[in-house]
């Protein structure tokens, strides 16, 4: 084996492993991308709590204990 051919051997290794982390990046961007929409999607399904009947200044808003 001589230097020129494993001089394109390594090249051609490093080129293929640098398109396989391109597929790999963009497969890791696509599942986050959708991991963002399901986590958006279920903070949006939470409903907002009813309004309190009592505000804390007016009686029985404020619980007061005796041992």
């Amino acid at each position: 084996m001589d230097i020129t051919s494993a001089i394109a051997t390594s090249s051609a290794l490093n080129s293929t492993a640098q398109a396989q982390n391109g597929a790999q990046l963009r497969v890791l961007n696509k599942a986050l991308d959708t991991q963002v929409a399901g986590a958006a999607a279920l903070i949006q399904a939470i409903p907002t709590p009813p309004p309190s009947p009592v505000s804390p200044g007016q009686p029985g808003g404020l619980v007061n204990t005796w041992a």
